[in-house]
């Protein structure tokens, strides 16, 4: 099969691609950067209409995995850029089923969920609510799309993206600022953490995405864990894997006005549908990102990282 994946390079895309080309795909990364993953790299400006009409024309896919976005740490929200990239998704979609693609795979986000308050968000079932510019034009989108290839005869699989931490992270993020705290041996603040949420390694979620591209699966699908979090459990266990708890310091942060108290998916339509079960543990995960962040910080690999612990 050849696959065109879009933001390829990004910190969901470099695992999408690298699962896709693990499965012998041929596929086609676009992205401005280049990374030394074995597939067939374009540099092209998306929000450039011919260009991306160009690209999509050029490597003619049976296939789309469409993550490009704009992913400014704490600016996405709000960014008007949002706007832009709902009508190049639709440049990008059009080009790609009048080349004959047969399958497209978009990326949401489980902000598009009106949040059931001791439930999970069920594909189909949930409600849908705008909260942000970011989840209303990621909706938006989904809705456009969907008409769109329904229209055309193409398979349309929408895939809402949980609370990813891994390799390559914003190190502003929640698990990288707190690991990367730790490793360099300075106290990791953080609130009082009392809010649920789905963590998910970004390699599994990569995997996933890769999962469903290839397999045609169509609708909205949960890419998730399945299994809700206390955020302070997860500062509490990075805090005993690295053996230094005394630098976790819960309640040091306010609270965020407003916070949803819990956001989990369920994963059925993943596990049954498609029988995909995420392979990262989140103690394992977690110990990864310590490891990570000690290497970029220059410190080797961490030696503090306790024996596993359950997950």
């Amino acid at each position: 099969m050849r696959i065109l994946v879009t933001g390829a390079s990004g910190f969901v895309g470099r695992q999408a691609v690298a699962a896709l080309a693990a499965s012998g795909a041929e596929v086609h990364a676009v992205s401005r950067n280049r990374l030394p993953i074995d597939c067939r790299w374009h540099g092209v400006d998306l929000l450039n209409p011919d260009s991306a009409r160009r690209v999509v024309q050029d490597v003619r896919p049976d296939a789309v995995l469409h993550l490009a976005w704009c992913v400014g740490h704490g600016s996405f929200w709000t960014d008007p850029a949002n706007a832009d990239w709902v009508a190049a998704s639709l440049v990008i979609a059009r080009a790609a089923a009048e080349a004959g693609c047969r399958h497209f795979t978009g990326v949401g986000t489980c902000y598009e969920y009106d949040w059931p308050k001791d439930g999970d968000c069920i594909e189909g079932v949930t409600p849908l609510a705008g909260h942000t510019f970011y989840d209303i034009a990621k909706a938006q989108c989904r809705s456009a799309l969907d008409t769109l290839f329904a229209a055309q005869g193409v398979g349309f699989a929408w895939a809402r993206l949980f609370f990813l931490y891994g390799p390559g992270e914003d190190p502003r993020r929640l698990v990288s600022s707190l690991a990367r705290a730790v490793v360099a041996g300075e106290p990791a603040a953080c609130s009082r953490g009392l809010v649920v949420r789905d963590f998910m390694d970004v390699r599994d979620a990569g995997a996933a995405l890769s999962a469903i591209a290839l397999s045609g699966m169509t609708g909205a699908v949960n890419v998730a864990s399945g299994l809700g979090v206390q955020v302070s459990d997860v500062a509490g266990l990075l805090g005993r894997l690295s053996s230094r708890s005394d630098l976790i310091e819960i309640g040091a942060l306010p609270d965020r006005v407003g916070e949803p108290p819990r956001i989990v998916a369920n994963t059925l339509r993943l596990s049954t549908e498609l029988g995909f079960r995420p392979g990262v543990g989140l103690a394992d995960g977690l110990r990864d990102a310590l490891d990570y962040w000690s290497a970029s910080i220059g410190k080797g690999p961490y030696s503090g990282i306790s024996p596993a612990l359950p997950d």
